[in-house]
């Protein structure tokens, strides 16, 4: 029996669409890939969506050297694409697709998108008001994302982006070896200067331990008030959605507590949780969420019951 493939508009079957999609997912973040995989199936798709269309276009600003061309052609795809051409790329017509059935805000895509083009441009900080733009591009609009992906209330984006900005701070303190190697700083000048500090090459750091390690463990403790404010949001979350987000946030959590502990060890490795760790973390965390609903379940059935 001779069997067809569903195509869309790009021409390509959906099939070949899902695995480019979920290629490209998978080879940007573990931490985020595997935790993913535990939410509902559509929920799970529009997720895979998203995070290629913006590991996509970070794939060209941070390649080696940057690929301006792509990055640039990458961003004309898209304006044609919310205008009404097909583009003929998978990644960014999934992406536009889920923008317009999720509602996304237009102006969120063009805030990560001149964040994305400030790694072009812009290889250091002076304050934190000058960093909050890329933040927001950055970050804390893929928390609003997320958001509209899972139907929250208004009420959850301003932990919604607090999530967001946390997490990317603290990939700013992971990366900072690799983040070097781009010519890239993040950290704002005046926070190095407060810990008597003109750069983080290596070369500077193994002169000033003391100073370095008290400046690094200062910015996880940033990471850490912008966590707590992002975790006030979780009570709009529903638990089966709850698990993988609240998972993402506890490894990362882990990783800033071995960054704490050493902080010299982001020259030597990039500290990640396990595959094994996440995957246990998530299944401690379905447990104690079958346990609620059945709870919940029990007293719906039995309202009287005391």
């Amino acid at each position: 029996m001779e069997t067809t493939e569903i195509t869309n508009n790009s021409g390509l079957s959906n099939n070949m669409i899902d695995k480019t999609i979920h290629s490209i997912f998978k080879k940007g973040s573990k931490t985020y890939f595997y935790t993913t995989i535990f939410f509902p199936s559509d929920i799970k798709s529009d997720v895979f969506t998203l995070y290629s269309f913006l590991r996509k276009a970070d794939d060209y600003v941070d390649s080696i050297p940057q690929d301006i061309n792509g990055f640039n052609e990458f961003k004309k795809k898209y304006y044609e694409g919310i205008n009404g051409a097909k583009t003929g790329d998978v990644v960014i017509d999934s992406f536009i697709e889920l923008l317009y059935r999720k509602e996304f805000d237009f102006t969120w895509v063009d805030a990560f998108l001149i964040s994305m083009e400030m790694d072009l441009t812009i290889s250091s900080y002076k304050t934190f008001d000058e960093l909050d733009k890329y933040l927001y591009g950055s970050s804390e609009v893929v928390g609003l994302f997320m958001a509209k992906i899972l139907d929250l209330p208004e009420d959850a984006y301003f932990s919604a982006k607090y999530l967001g900005r946390a997490m990317q701070y603290l990939n700013f303190i992971r990366d900072i070896d690799e983040d070097l190697d781009l010519g890239r700083n993040y950290f704002p000048e005046s926070e190095l200067i407060k810990y008597g500090l003109s750069s983080l090459e290596y070369g500077e750091i193994k002169e000033n331990k003391e100073n370095y390690r008290s400046f690094v463990r200062a910015q996880i403790d940033i990471y850490r008030e912008w966590q707590l404010k992002a975790e006030e949001g979780f009570v709009f979350i529903p638990c089966r959605y709850l698990i993988p987000i609240k998972t993402a946030s506890e490894m990362y959590l882990w990783t800033s507590d071995q960054i704490y502990k050493d902080p010299l060890v982001v020259y030597e490795r990039k500290i990640k949780p396990s595959i094994p760790r996440i995957i246990f973390n998530i299944a401690m965390s379905l447990g104690k969420c079958a346990k609620i609903l059945r709870k919940k379940s029990q007293i719906n059935k039995n309202p009287f019951h005391g």
